[in-house]
Protein backbone atom coordinates (compact mmCIF):
# COMPACT_ATOMS: atom_id res chain seq x y z
CA UNK A 1 0.00 0.00 0.00
CA UNK A 2 1.28 3.36 -0.72
CA UNK A 3 1.99 4.97 2.20
CA UNK A 4 0.20 7.72 2.00
CA UNK A 5 -2.44 5.84 1.57
CA UNK A 6 0.67 6.23 1.62
CA UNK A 7 -0.93 8.11 -0.62
CA UNK A 8 -2.70 7.00 1.24
CA UNK A 9 1.23 7.50 3.00
CA UNK A 10 1.05 10.41 0.82
CA UNK A 11 0.40 9.36 -2.57
CA UNK A 12 3.60 8.52 -4.20
CA UNK A 13 5.91 8.33 -2.31
CA UNK A 14 6.18 11.15 -0.15
CA UNK A 15 8.64 13.81 0.59
CA UNK A 16 8.07 15.36 3.62
CA UNK A 17 7.93 18.60 6.16
CA UNK A 18 9.95 21.03 7.13
CA UNK A 19 10.78 20.44 10.65
CA UNK A 20 12.83 22.45 13.34
CA UNK A 21 15.10 20.09 15.28
CA UNK A 22 14.85 19.47 18.83
CA UNK A 23 17.96 18.69 21.12
CA UNK A 24 16.87 16.47 24.08
CA UNK A 25 19.25 15.60 26.13
CA UNK A 26 19.86 12.16 26.37
CA UNK A 27 18.26 10.22 29.50
CA UNK A 28 20.48 8.19 31.44
CA UNK A 29 18.52 5.53 34.04
CA UNK A 30 19.26 5.57 37.35
CA UNK A 31 17.77 3.15 39.85
CA UNK A 32 18.81 2.29 43.34
CA UNK A 33 20.74 -0.55 43.62
CA UNK A 34 21.87 -1.14 40.38
CA UNK A 35 25.49 -2.53 40.31
CA UNK A 36 26.46 -0.73 37.61
CA UNK A 37 24.65 2.08 34.90
CA UNK A 38 23.64 0.45 32.15
CA UNK A 39 24.97 1.75 28.64
CA UNK A 40 22.53 3.77 26.68
CA UNK A 41 21.07 2.25 23.83
CA UNK A 42 19.82 4.54 20.73
CA UNK A 43 17.54 7.25 21.25
CA UNK A 44 13.82 6.21 20.86
CA UNK A 45 10.55 7.05 21.17
CA UNK A 46 7.19 5.52 22.97
CA UNK A 47 3.46 5.67 23.99
CA UNK A 48 2.48 5.44 27.19
CA UNK A 49 -0.96 5.31 28.07
CA UNK A 50 -2.48 5.46 31.46
CA UNK A 51 -5.82 6.26 32.95
CA UNK A 52 -7.25 9.55 31.41
CA UNK A 53 -7.44 11.37 34.45
CA UNK A 54 -4.69 14.35 35.16
CA UNK A 55 -3.56 12.36 38.56
CA UNK A 56 -2.96 9.35 37.03
CA UNK A 57 -1.36 10.49 34.10
CA UNK A 58 0.71 12.71 36.09
CA UNK A 59 1.99 9.52 38.24
CA UNK A 60 2.54 7.73 34.76
CA UNK A 61 5.20 11.00 33.69
CA UNK A 62 6.52 10.07 36.93
CA UNK A 63 6.88 6.66 36.09
CA UNK A 64 8.94 7.65 32.72
CA UNK A 65 11.00 10.30 34.19
CA UNK A 66 12.24 6.97 36.69
CA UNK A 67 13.29 4.43 34.07
CA UNK A 68 15.28 7.18 32.24
CA UNK A 69 12.89 8.76 29.65
CA UNK A 70 12.21 12.14 28.88
CA UNK A 71 8.42 13.34 28.83
CA UNK A 72 8.06 15.00 25.81
CA UNK A 73 4.22 15.44 25.27
CA UNK A 74 1.51 14.76 27.61
CA UNK A 75 -2.27 14.03 26.69
CA UNK A 76 -4.24 13.94 29.75
CA UNK A 77 -7.88 14.51 27.95
CA UNK A 78 -7.38 10.71 26.75
CA UNK A 79 -4.10 9.22 29.12
CA UNK A 80 -1.35 9.21 26.13
CA UNK A 81 2.16 10.16 27.11
CA UNK A 82 4.35 10.51 24.49
CA UNK A 83 8.33 10.22 25.72
CA UNK A 84 11.59 9.24 24.57
CA UNK A 85 14.53 7.03 26.10
CA UNK A 86 18.00 5.98 25.59
CA UNK A 87 17.34 3.50 28.05
CA UNK A 88 17.68 0.03 26.53
CA UNK A 89 15.38 -1.68 29.15
CA UNK A 90 12.52 1.19 29.35
CA UNK A 91 9.40 -0.67 28.04
CA UNK A 92 10.02 -2.92 31.05
CA UNK A 93 11.21 -0.40 33.86
CA UNK A 94 8.89 2.05 33.13
CA UNK A 95 6.01 -0.50 34.57
CA UNK A 96 8.62 -1.74 37.55
CA UNK A 97 9.08 1.17 39.51
CA UNK A 98 6.88 2.50 41.78
CA UNK A 99 4.57 4.55 39.21
CA UNK A 100 4.44 2.02 36.85
CA UNK A 101 1.21 0.35 38.24
CA UNK A 102 -0.12 3.85 36.79
CA UNK A 103 1.42 2.27 33.18
CA UNK A 104 -1.69 0.38 31.43
CA UNK A 105 0.55 -0.22 28.27
CA UNK A 106 3.42 0.78 26.47
CA UNK A 107 5.36 0.64 23.09
CA UNK A 108 7.75 2.19 20.59
CA UNK A 109 6.71 4.14 18.10
CA UNK A 110 9.13 2.80 15.60
CA UNK A 111 11.93 0.24 14.72
CA UNK A 112 14.89 2.68 13.80
CA UNK A 113 15.98 5.12 15.83
CA UNK A 114 14.97 8.97 16.24
CA UNK A 115 16.59 11.18 13.86
CA UNK A 116 14.51 14.11 13.14
CA UNK A 117 15.45 16.73 10.87
CA UNK A 118 18.74 13.91 9.43
CA UNK A 119 16.60 12.73 6.50
CA UNK A 120 17.99 10.03 4.46
CA UNK A 121 15.60 7.35 4.41
CA UNK A 122 13.14 6.85 1.59
CA UNK A 123 9.39 5.64 2.59
CA UNK A 124 8.28 3.41 0.62
CA UNK A 125 5.42 2.51 2.26
CA UNK A 126 3.28 5.39 2.99
CA UNK A 127 2.39 7.78 0.05
CA UNK A 128 0.40 6.42 -2.85
CA UNK A 129 0.19 8.88 -5.22
CA UNK A 130 2.30 8.52 -8.80
CA UNK A 131 4.72 11.42 -9.46
CA UNK A 132 3.27 14.42 -10.13
CA UNK A 133 2.69 15.61 -14.20
CA UNK A 134 3.07 19.38 -14.83
CA UNK A 135 0.11 20.48 -16.75
CA UNK A 136 0.83 23.82 -18.38
CA UNK A 137 -2.92 25.20 -18.50
CA UNK A 138 -5.44 23.52 -16.62
CA UNK A 139 -8.81 24.64 -16.37
CA UNK A 140 -11.96 23.42 -14.63
CA UNK A 141 -13.56 22.18 -17.09
CA UNK A 142 -10.37 19.52 -17.12
CA UNK A 143 -11.75 17.62 -13.80
CA UNK A 144 -14.07 14.96 -14.96
CA UNK A 145 -14.13 13.98 -10.83
CA UNK A 146 -16.02 17.26 -10.04
CA UNK A 147 -18.53 16.26 -12.19
CA UNK A 148 -18.21 12.44 -10.87
CA UNK A 149 -19.20 13.63 -7.54
CA UNK A 150 -21.98 16.40 -9.00
CA UNK A 151 -19.54 19.20 -7.14
CA UNK A 152 -20.32 21.24 -10.10
CA UNK A 153 -24.10 21.03 -9.15
CA UNK A 154 -23.16 21.25 -5.89
CA UNK A 155 -22.13 24.51 -6.50
CA UNK A 156 -25.15 25.97 -7.90
CA UNK A 157 -26.11 25.79 -4.44
CA UNK A 158 -23.08 26.68 -2.20
CA UNK A 159 -19.34 26.55 -2.14
CA UNK A 160 -19.35 26.12 1.57
CA UNK A 161 -19.01 28.35 4.31
CA UNK A 162 -16.02 30.20 5.91
CA UNK A 163 -17.22 28.57 9.38
CA UNK A 164 -15.85 25.49 8.09
CA UNK A 165 -11.77 25.08 8.79
CA UNK A 166 -10.64 21.64 7.47
CA UNK A 167 -7.55 20.36 8.22
CA UNK A 168 -4.95 18.78 5.95
CA UNK A 169 -2.82 16.41 7.66
CA UNK A 170 -0.67 16.06 5.23
CA UNK A 171 2.96 16.81 4.11
CA UNK A 172 2.28 20.40 4.39
CA UNK A 173 0.79 22.72 2.23
CA UNK A 174 2.02 25.48 -0.02
CA UNK A 175 -0.64 28.74 1.04
CA UNK A 176 1.30 30.68 -1.39
CA UNK A 177 -0.17 29.04 -4.11
CA UNK A 178 -2.70 31.43 -5.58
CA UNK A 179 -5.36 28.98 -5.33
CA UNK A 180 -5.27 28.14 -2.12
CA UNK A 181 -3.91 31.49 -0.19
CA UNK A 182 -7.24 33.04 -0.04
CA UNK A 183 -8.98 30.25 1.47
CA UNK A 184 -5.74 29.59 3.91
CA UNK A 185 -6.10 30.25 7.35
CA UNK A 186 -1.66 30.42 8.82
CA UNK A 187 -2.92 31.17 12.53
CA UNK A 188 -4.11 27.25 12.95
CA UNK A 189 -1.76 25.91 10.53
CA UNK A 190 1.21 23.62 12.71
CA UNK A 191 4.06 21.36 12.14
CA UNK A 192 4.20 17.92 14.03
CA UNK A 193 6.83 16.28 12.97
CA UNK A 194 9.34 17.04 16.03
CA UNK A 195 8.65 13.99 18.05
CA UNK A 196 5.15 15.03 18.00
CA UNK A 197 5.66 18.42 19.28
CA UNK A 198 3.22 21.15 18.03
CA UNK A 199 5.43 23.73 16.28
CA UNK A 200 4.01 27.17 15.05
CA UNK A 201 7.08 29.10 14.01
CA UNK A 202 5.36 30.71 10.67
CA UNK A 203 5.90 28.71 7.65
CA UNK A 204 6.98 24.99 9.93
CA UNK A 205 3.55 23.94 8.52
CA UNK A 206 4.61 24.07 4.55
CA UNK A 207 6.03 21.61 2.65
CA UNK A 208 9.80 21.06 1.87
CA UNK A 209 10.48 18.40 -1.29
CA UNK A 210 6.79 17.05 -0.84
CA UNK A 211 4.01 18.40 -3.36
CA UNK A 212 1.11 15.56 -1.79
CA UNK A 213 -0.15 17.75 0.97
CA UNK A 214 -0.36 20.79 -1.49
CA UNK A 215 -2.39 18.78 -4.21
CA UNK A 216 -4.81 16.97 -1.33
CA UNK A 217 -5.60 20.53 -0.17
CA UNK A 218 -6.36 22.20 -3.85
CA UNK A 219 -9.03 19.10 -4.36
CA UNK A 220 -10.51 20.16 -1.03
CA UNK A 221 -11.16 23.82 -1.39
CA UNK A 222 -9.03 25.46 -4.28
CA UNK A 223 -10.50 28.81 -4.63
CA UNK A 224 -12.80 29.80 -6.96
CA UNK A 225 -11.21 33.05 -8.12
CA UNK A 226 -10.63 32.69 -11.75
CA UNK A 227 -7.62 31.12 -11.84
CA UNK A 228 -6.29 27.17 -12.43
CA UNK A 229 -9.16 24.86 -10.90
CA UNK A 230 -12.28 24.92 -8.14
CA UNK A 231 -12.00 22.80 -5.06
CA UNK A 232 -15.24 20.12 -4.19
CA UNK A 233 -15.79 23.18 -1.09
CA UNK A 234 -13.99 26.12 -2.74
CA UNK A 235 -15.86 28.60 0.10
CA UNK A 236 -14.16 26.84 2.95
CA UNK A 237 -11.10 27.51 5.04
CA UNK A 238 -8.26 25.32 5.29
CA UNK A 239 -5.17 24.99 7.70
CA UNK A 240 -2.05 22.94 7.06
CA UNK A 241 -1.18 19.77 9.87
CA UNK A 242 2.12 18.90 8.79
CA UNK A 243 2.25 14.96 9.90
CA UNK A 244 5.15 14.05 7.35
CA UNK A 245 8.99 14.40 8.12
CA UNK A 246 11.63 15.12 5.29
CA UNK A 247 12.36 11.38 5.23
CA UNK A 248 8.58 11.07 4.14
CA UNK A 249 7.22 9.58 7.70
CA UNK A 250 4.10 9.87 9.02
CA UNK A 251 4.91 8.35 12.70
CA UNK A 252 2.15 7.57 15.83
CA UNK A 253 3.38 11.10 17.69
CA UNK A 254 2.82 13.02 15.06
CA UNK A 255 -0.36 12.02 13.88
CA UNK A 256 -1.42 12.14 17.26
CA UNK A 257 -0.48 15.21 17.65
CA UNK A 258 -1.90 16.40 14.54
CA UNK A 259 -5.16 15.20 15.06
CA UNK A 260 -5.57 16.83 18.87
CA UNK A 261 -4.06 20.06 17.02
CA UNK A 262 -7.22 19.45 14.56
CA UNK A 263 -9.75 18.94 17.44
CA UNK A 264 -8.33 21.92 19.95
CA UNK A 265 -8.48 23.95 17.03
CA UNK A 266 -12.31 23.39 15.97
CA UNK A 267 -11.36 22.06 12.54
CA UNK A 268 -14.96 20.29 11.43
CA UNK A 269 -12.99 17.70 8.93
CA UNK A 270 -9.83 16.46 8.58
CA UNK A 271 -8.01 14.34 5.42
CA UNK A 272 -5.52 11.68 6.31
CA UNK A 273 -4.05 10.68 3.25
CA UNK A 274 -1.46 8.28 4.74
CA UNK A 275 -1.21 5.29 6.92
CA UNK A 276 1.14 5.25 9.74
CA UNK A 277 4.85 4.43 9.96
CA UNK A 278 6.78 2.06 10.08
CA UNK A 279 3.73 -0.64 10.32
CA UNK A 280 1.44 -0.92 7.44
CA UNK A 281 -1.11 -2.83 9.96
CA UNK A 282 -0.21 -2.75 13.40
CA UNK A 283 -1.32 -5.88 15.33
CA UNK A 284 -3.04 -5.73 18.56
CA UNK A 285 -1.20 -9.06 19.38
CA UNK A 286 2.44 -7.27 19.30
CA UNK A 287 3.10 -5.45 22.22
CA UNK A 288 5.01 -2.02 21.01
CA UNK A 289 1.99 -2.28 17.95
CA UNK A 290 -1.29 -3.34 20.52
CA UNK A 291 0.27 -0.09 22.34
CA UNK A 292 0.24 2.34 19.76
CA UNK A 293 -2.65 0.67 18.29
CA UNK A 294 -4.66 2.10 21.47
CA UNK A 295 -2.80 5.88 21.73
CA UNK A 296 -3.94 6.05 18.35
CA UNK A 297 -7.41 5.22 19.38
CA UNK A 298 -7.77 7.04 21.70
CA UNK A 299 -6.73 10.31 20.03
CA UNK A 300 -9.08 9.65 17.28
CA UNK A 301 -11.93 9.26 19.37
CA UNK A 302 -11.02 11.90 21.35
CA UNK A 303 -11.27 13.83 18.05
CA UNK A 304 -14.14 12.87 17.22
CA UNK A 305 -15.66 13.36 20.81
CA UNK A 306 -14.57 16.73 20.48
CA UNK A 307 -16.55 17.70 16.95
CA UNK A 308 -13.68 16.93 14.54
CA UNK A 309 -15.00 14.18 11.92
CA UNK A 310 -11.96 12.26 10.63
CA UNK A 311 -11.51 11.33 6.51
CA UNK A 312 -8.82 8.82 5.48
CA UNK A 313 -7.60 7.32 2.30
CA UNK A 314 -8.22 3.19 2.26
CA UNK A 315 -4.74 2.63 0.85
CA UNK A 316 -2.72 1.60 -2.39
CA UNK A 317 -1.91 -1.70 -2.17
CA UNK A 318 -5.02 -3.51 -3.81
CA UNK A 319 -5.53 -5.37 -0.41
CA UNK A 320 -8.35 -7.16 1.03
CA UNK A 321 -8.88 -5.29 4.17
CA UNK A 322 -11.67 -7.72 5.21
CA UNK A 323 -9.46 -10.72 4.94
CA UNK A 324 -5.85 -9.74 6.22
CA UNK A 325 -3.43 -12.99 6.04
CA UNK A 326 0.45 -11.13 5.51
CA UNK A 327 2.03 -8.12 5.77
CA UNK A 328 5.08 -8.23 3.67
CA UNK A 329 5.90 -4.64 3.93
CA UNK A 330 6.83 -3.72 7.67
CA UNK A 331 8.35 -2.60 9.42
CA UNK A 332 9.22 0.70 6.62
CA UNK A 333 11.43 2.16 8.78
CA UNK A 334 14.60 -0.56 9.00
CA UNK A 335 13.89 -3.81 7.32
CA UNK A 336 10.62 -5.36 6.15
CA UNK A 337 10.05 -8.73 7.59
CA UNK A 338 6.81 -10.92 5.70
CA UNK A 339 4.81 -12.02 8.42
CA UNK A 340 1.08 -13.39 9.10
CA UNK A 341 -1.05 -11.14 9.96
CA UNK A 342 -4.96 -11.30 11.03
CA UNK A 343 -7.98 -8.35 11.02
CA UNK A 344 -7.19 -7.84 14.77
CA UNK A 345 -4.07 -5.98 12.58
CA UNK A 346 -5.38 -2.29 11.56
CA UNK A 347 -4.17 0.18 9.24
CA UNK A 348 -4.23 3.18 11.20
CA UNK A 349 -5.49 5.94 10.83
CA UNK A 350 -8.43 4.35 8.07
CA UNK A 351 -9.57 1.51 10.03
CA UNK A 352 -9.85 3.37 13.51
CA UNK A 353 -13.76 3.48 14.47
CA UNK A 354 -15.25 6.42 13.08
CA UNK A 355 -12.75 7.58 10.33
CA UNK A 356 -14.48 7.32 7.20
CA UNK A 357 -12.50 4.95 4.31
CA UNK A 358 -12.29 5.77 1.07
CA UNK A 359 -11.66 3.96 -2.08
CA UNK A 360 -10.72 4.81 -5.23
CA UNK A 361 -12.29 5.20 -8.83
CA UNK A 362 -11.47 5.73 -12.02
CA UNK A 363 -13.16 8.01 -15.11
CA UNK A 364 -15.01 5.32 -16.24
CA UNK A 365 -16.38 4.57 -12.46
CA UNK A 366 -14.15 1.31 -12.14
CA UNK A 367 -12.38 0.38 -9.01
CA UNK A 368 -8.57 2.03 -9.89
CA UNK A 369 -6.27 -0.98 -9.99
CA UNK A 370 -4.19 0.35 -6.78
CA UNK A 371 -7.19 0.43 -4.32
CA UNK A 372 -7.15 -1.08 -1.08
CA UNK A 373 -10.68 -2.64 -0.90
CA UNK A 374 -12.84 -4.89 1.68
CA UNK A 375 -16.30 -5.93 2.66
CA UNK A 376 -17.63 -3.57 5.34
CA UNK A 377 -14.29 -1.78 5.63
CA UNK A 378 -15.29 0.66 2.77
CA UNK A 379 -17.44 3.33 3.56
CA UNK A 380 -17.63 5.13 -0.08
CA UNK A 381 -15.60 5.81 -3.23
CA UNK A 382 -14.43 9.01 -4.71
CA UNK A 383 -12.37 10.12 -7.97
CA UNK A 384 -8.38 8.90 -7.79
CA UNK A 385 -6.99 7.93 -10.50
CA UNK A 386 -5.36 11.03 -12.18
CA UNK A 387 -6.68 14.00 -10.79
CA UNK A 388 -6.15 17.58 -11.61
CA UNK A 389 -4.96 19.83 -8.73
CA UNK A 390 -2.58 22.02 -7.35
CA UNK A 391 1.07 21.97 -6.94
CA UNK A 392 3.92 23.75 -4.74
CA UNK A 393 5.07 27.20 -6.81
CA UNK A 394 1.86 27.91 -8.56
CA UNK A 395 1.63 24.71 -10.44
CA UNK A 396 -0.58 21.62 -11.33
CA UNK A 397 -0.29 18.37 -11.85
CA UNK A 398 -2.10 14.93 -12.18
CA UNK A 399 -1.98 12.37 -9.10
CA UNK A 400 -3.23 9.18 -8.68
CA UNK A 401 -4.03 7.45 -5.70
CA UNK A 402 -6.64 6.65 -2.56
CA UNK A 403 -4.77 10.06 -1.12
CA UNK A 404 -6.38 11.55 -4.03
CA UNK A 405 -9.79 10.05 -3.48
CA UNK A 406 -9.97 11.07 0.25
CA UNK A 407 -10.06 14.92 -0.05
CA UNK A 408 -13.26 14.64 -2.62
CA UNK A 409 -15.35 12.88 0.37
CA UNK A 410 -13.76 15.23 2.52
CA UNK A 411 -14.73 18.34 0.59
CA UNK A 412 -17.91 17.03 0.66
CA UNK A 413 -18.38 16.55 3.96
CA UNK A 414 -17.19 20.68 4.33
CA UNK A 415 -20.19 21.32 2.27
CA UNK A 416 -22.46 19.41 4.28
CA UNK A 417 -20.99 21.04 7.50
CA UNK A 418 -21.68 24.27 5.63
CA UNK A 419 -25.46 23.44 5.38
CA UNK A 420 -25.76 21.45 8.50
CA UNK A 421 -23.65 23.27 11.01
CA UNK A 422 -25.61 21.92 13.73
CA UNK A 423 -24.30 18.31 12.29
CA UNK A 424 -21.33 16.63 14.26
CA UNK A 425 -19.06 13.89 12.95
CA UNK A 426 -21.16 10.91 13.49
CA UNK A 427 -24.16 12.57 11.60
CA UNK A 428 -22.01 13.54 8.88
CA UNK A 429 -20.80 10.19 8.83
CA UNK A 430 -24.22 8.83 8.33
CA UNK A 431 -24.85 11.43 6.22
CA UNK A 432 -21.99 10.63 4.00
CA UNK A 433 -22.67 7.03 3.58
CA UNK A 434 -26.70 7.24 2.70
CA UNK A 435 -26.18 9.97 0.69
CA UNK A 436 -23.84 7.89 -1.76
CA UNK A 437 -24.49 6.30 -5.04
CA UNK A 438 -25.08 2.94 -4.97
CA UNK A 439 -22.84 1.37 -7.43
CA UNK A 440 -22.13 -2.43 -8.58
CA UNK A 441 -19.71 -4.67 -8.69
CA UNK A 442 -18.12 -5.61 -12.35
CA UNK A 443 -20.21 -6.81 -14.92
CA UNK A 444 -17.14 -8.62 -16.05
CA UNK A 445 -17.52 -10.88 -12.33
CA UNK A 446 -14.37 -10.16 -9.75
CA UNK A 447 -14.77 -12.52 -7.14
CA UNK A 448 -13.36 -9.96 -4.91
CA UNK A 449 -16.39 -7.72 -5.37
CA UNK A 450 -18.59 -8.66 -2.46
CA UNK A 451 -22.16 -7.91 -1.60
CA UNK A 452 -24.54 -5.79 -2.97
CA UNK A 453 -25.06 -2.91 -5.33
CA UNK A 454 -25.79 -1.11 -2.38
CA UNK A 455 -22.92 -2.06 -0.37
CA UNK A 456 -19.61 -3.70 -1.43
CA UNK A 457 -15.83 -4.45 -0.64
CA UNK A 458 -15.24 -2.23 -3.72
CA UNK A 459 -17.51 0.93 -3.49
CA UNK A 460 -18.61 0.56 -0.08
CA UNK A 461 -22.39 2.81 -0.04
CA UNK A 462 -21.20 4.22 -3.46
CA UNK A 463 -19.46 6.95 -5.18
CA UNK A 464 -19.88 10.17 -2.76
CA UNK A 465 -22.31 12.63 -3.74
CA UNK A 466 -21.72 16.41 -3.29
CA UNK A 467 -24.99 17.52 -4.65
CA UNK A 468 -27.03 15.41 -2.49
CA UNK A 469 -24.96 16.79 0.85
CA UNK A 470 -26.13 20.19 0.12
CA UNK A 471 -29.70 19.46 -0.81
CA UNK A 472 -30.86 17.49 2.20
Amino acid sequence: MSRFSRPRRLAAGLSAAALVSMSLGAATSAHAGAAAEPAAGPLMNYVVNAKATPGHVRKAEDAVRDAGGTVLTSYKQFGVIIAQSTNPAFRTEVRAGKNGREVQSVGATRTAAVSEGAGGLNATGSTDDAQATPVLDPREGEQWDMVQIKADQAHQVTDGSRNVLVGINDSGVDDTHPDLAPNFDARDSVSCVNNGVPDTTAGAWRPTTSSHGTHVAGTVAAARNGVGIVGVAPGVRIASVKVVNDAGFIYPEYSICGIVWAAEHKMAVTNHSYFIDPFEFWCKDNGDQGAVQEAVRRAYAWATDQGTLSVAAAGNSNYDLSNKTTDNNSPNDSTAVPRTINNDCLDMPTELPGVITVASTTRAVAKSSFSNFGLNKIDVAAPGSSILSTLPGGRYGLMSGTSMASPHVTGIAALMKSTHPWWGPRELERALQREADDTACPTTPDARCTGSTADNSFFGEGIADALDAVQR
